[in-house]
C-alpha cells in the first residue's frame, strides 16, 4: 500500500497519526502544530503579561525540556518579550537527580537561559536520600511533593518572579484527577485541573517594597493539553536533549496505579485522556471554591449547584437523593412525579398533593402547618406524600453535612508559606524528621 500523505500540507508523506484527532500528518507539520495548540492554550488564557518575568520549572526531563524549548520560540515568534530564566530543585537523590541536572545545564546553554538550582539540603536541611532513609520508600513521595512546591516558591521569590510555568500535560492531569477521585478528594479538583494556579491571598501577601514572596507565586500549565505522547515526538523531531530515567523512588508511589489505569484507557480509547480531564473540570465547578469563597446563590442556600450552573443537572439529582433519604429516615413516604421545572415543582407540591389525595388533605386540616402529627394512627389509610414544609428543614441540613470543608487559607506561623492551619504541612513534617537530631528551621529569603 502506498504511503499517505499529509492531511495539512498532502506533500510529504504522513509520519505521526495523533491520538487526540486521529490525523496523520507529516513531522514538520506535527510540531508546527503542537506550537501553534500551546500558543492558543496561553493567548486564550492570558497566561502572560506583556515583558513579564517568568521561571520555567525545569528537570531535565521531557516535558520541561520541550515547554522550555516551545516557550522559547514562541517569545520570540510572538514577540510577548518574556523574560524566561530556568527554576530547577535538587532534591538530592544520588543516581537520578544529579544526572537530570546535568542534562538541565545543557539545556540552558542551548537555549542561552539563566538557570537557577535550589536544594532541599539548602531550604530544609534535609535531602530526600536521608528522608528516604529515615521513613522508608513507603510515603517518600508525601514529602518530596511538599517539599518540591514551596521550594518552587521559594526559588523563584529568589529570583524576583512572581510567575511559574510548569510542564504538567493531559497525562499527568487525567492522573491526577483519578486519584482525587479514588481519595475522594474532590475539593482538589479545582486546582488540578485549572490552568492558572494562583495564590488567593497574593494582594496581601506582598511585602512594603514590592518585591515578590514566596506567598503570592502565579503557577500555571501551558501543555495542559497536551497528550505525552506527543511531548515525545515534538522532542524527538526536534532533537531536544532530556533525561528519561524515572525517580528510584516513584514505583512505590499511589500515581503509578493511576498512570496504569490511564494507560490502559488509552489503548482502548485515546481521546479518553482528554475527556477524564474535561470531565474534572466539569465537577469542579460543582465544589465550593477554596477560603470559603462559594458563588452567592450556593452560600444562600447551602447547595452545592445550582440548575443555571454547568452540571446543574447532577447537583439537582443528588440533592433529589438527599430528600428522600431524609423522608425514608423519618418515616415520610416519597411520592414519584412526571419531570418538570424546579419552579413548578416548588410552587405546586403542595397543591398537588392536596388535590391528589383525600386522607392526606383531612389531616391536613386538622394540622394548620400541614404536617401529620399522627403518623403512626394513619398510616393504614394515607398514601405517601412529603410536603414543603416538611422536606426543605431536612433537605437543607441534610445538604449542609455533605458540602466539603471550606478552607481559609493564611499563613504557617513558622515559616511565612500559604497554609490553611496554623503550621504547614512542610513544617508538621519538618518537625517529625527533626525529633532525632537538632531542629532546623525553614527560613524566609
Amino acid at each position: 500500500m502506498a504511503p499517505r500523505e499529509c492531511e495539512i500540507c498532502q506533500n510529504n508523506r504522513a509520519q505521526i497519526l495523533r491520538p487526540k484527532n486521529h490525523a496523520r500528518i507529516c513531522a514538520p507539520c506535527f510540531t508546527a502544530l503542537f506550537e501553534q495548540e500551546v500558543a492558543e492554550t496561553i493567548e486564550s488564557s492570558n497566561l502572560f503579561q506583556p515583558g513579564e518575568r517568568v521561571a520555567i520549572g525545569a528537570s531535565g526531563g521531557k516535558d520541561s525540556t520541550v515547554l522550555a524549548s516551545v516557550l522559547k520560540t514562541l517569545n520570540e515568534r510572538q514577540k510577548w518579550g518574556l523574560d524566561l530564566v530556568l527554576l530547577s530543585i535538587d532534591e538530592g537523590i544520588t543516581g537520578y537527580r544529579d544526572h537530570s541536572l546535568e542534562a538541565v545545564k545543557r539545556n540552558a546553554a542551548d537555549l542561552d537561559l539563566p538557570l537557577k538550582i535550589v536544594s532541599y539540603q539548602e531550604l530544609y536541611g534535609w535531602s530526600m536520600d536521608q528522608v528516604v532513609a529515615q521513613i522508608g520508600k513507603k510515603g517518600n513521595c508525601t514529602y518530596c511533593g511538599v517539599f518540591r512546591r514551596q521550594a518552587l516558591d521559594r526559588g523563584a521569590a529568589m529570583l524576583g518572579v512572581g510567575h511559574v510555568v510548569t510542564g504538567h500535560n493531559a497525562d499527568d492531569v487525567a492522573e491526577t484527577v483519578l486519584m482525587n477521585l479514588l481519595r475522594g478528594d474532590l475539593p482538589r479538583l479545582s486546582r488540578a485541573t485549572s490552568i492558572v494556579t494562583s495564590t488567593p491571598s497574593a494582594a496581601k501577601a506582598k511585602s512594603a517594597d514590592g518585591k515578590v514572596t514566596m506567598t503570592n507565586v502565579k503557577r500555571s500549565k501551558p501543555m495542559i493539553y497536551a497528550y505525552e505522547k506527543e511531548i515525545v515526538m515534538y522532542a524527538h523531531h526536534k532533537k531536544l536533549d532530556y533525561f528519561s530515567t524515572e525517580c528510584i523512588y516513584s514505583p512505590e508511589a499511589f500515581r503509578g496505579s493511576a498512570r496504569t489505569l490511564i494507560k490502559n484507557l488509552e489503548r482502548i480509547r485515546p481521546e479518553s485522556i482528554l475527556d477524564v480531564v474535561k470531565s474534572g473540570m466539569d465537577m469542579a465547578r460543582l465544589v465550593p471554591q477554596e477560603q470559603g469563597a462559594v458563588p452567592e446563590e450556593v452560600e444562600m442556600t447551602g447547595r452545592c449547584g445550582d440548575a443555571k450552573e454547568s452540571g446543574g443537572e447532577m447537583a439537582a439529582m443528588e440533592r433529589k437523593l438527599q430528600q428522600d433519604e431524609v423522608a425514608a429516615t423519618n418515616g415520610i413516604g416519597v411520592e414519584i412525579q412526571l419531570p418538570r421545572s424546579s419552579k413548578n415543582d416548588r410552587e405546586l407540591g403542595s397543591a398537588h398533593a392536596h388535590s391528589r389525595e383525600t386522607v392526606a388533605l383531612k389531616a391536613a386540616n386538622d394540622h394548620p402547618d400541614g404536617q401529620n402529627h399522627d403518623r403512626d394512627q394513619l398510616a393504614p389509610v394515607t398514601l405517601p406524600t412529603r410536603t414543603k414544609m416538611k422536606q426543605k428543614p431536612a433537605g437543607r441540613g441534610a445538604e449542609k453535612r455533605t458540602l466539603p470543608p471550606k478552607q481559609k487559607l493564611g499563613q504557617c506561623e513558622k515559616c511565612g508559606y500559604l497554609s490553611s492551619q496554623a503550621v504547614c504541612k512542610a513544617c508538621m513534617l519538618l518537625e517529625g524528621l527533626n525529633k532525632a537530631r537538632p531542629h532546623t528551621g525553614i527560613e524566609v529569603g
